[in-house]
């Protein structure tokens, strides 16, 4: 296994590692305002406009928060999979730049006829 193979192994468990402990704290975060906002209702003794009042900030911050977390995780993403998508790209042109082939890539038809008698060279035409 290569080097970049590893890391790229490494990078998905630790990307699956943010993932499981971040929907984890949103979780535990909305369980924790769902208990606050219960047991306040509890205690108001039937206070309906008080009542009210906690009810909207509880869910108000359980969205915020989990709009929050899922945007941030969003971007993320997007993030990364366009810093990969850059990374083969700069490859793709390094490849291009010394004149190796990229085997990923077929070659064109103008590719395949080399004047400097290389690979996929036409062989010398014989004088009649």
């Amino acid at each position: 296994m290569g080097q970049d193979e590893a890391r790229g192994i490494r990078d998905t468990d630790l990307e699956k590692i943010r993932a499981r402990y971040g929907l984890l704290a949103v979780t535990g975060s909305n369980i924790a305002i769902t208990a606050v906002a219960i047991f306040g209702v509890w205690q108001l003794n039937g206070d309906r406009a008080v009542m009210v009042g906690v009810l909207t900030s509880a869910f108000t911050a359980m969205a915020g928060l989990t709009t929050a977390y899922l945007g941030i995780k969003a971007v993320s993403n997007t993030a990364q999979s366009m810093s990969k998508e850059a990374g083969r790209q700069q490859d793709a042109d390094r490849l291009k730049d010394s004149g190796r082939h990229d085997p990923a890539r077929p070659a064109l038809e103008d590719e395949a006829v080399q004047a400097d008698g290389g690979a996929g060279a036409e062989p010398p035409k014989t004088a009649p």
